[in-house]
């Protein structure tokens, strides 16, 4: 799940960078991308991975 809201977020950036939309300073092309490889970065550490069934054996 969080790897599809990246690619989202680096489609954003993408659009923003390539029709060289006039943004303020929060939402620019490369902090856009950034959030992006962040939220990659926490698919790729397991975060979005589910819950495991721990202590439920029987």
């Amino acid at each position: 799940m969080l790897a599809i809201v990246s690619a989202v977020l680096f489609f954003i950036a993408f659009l923003i960078n390539a029709a060289e939309i006039s943004t303020n300073d929060t939402f620019t092309s490369t902090n856009i991308m950034l959030l992006g490889l962040m939220v990659l970065a926490l698919q790729l550490a397991g975060v979005g991975s589910g819950w495991s069934a721990r202590g439920r054996r029987r």
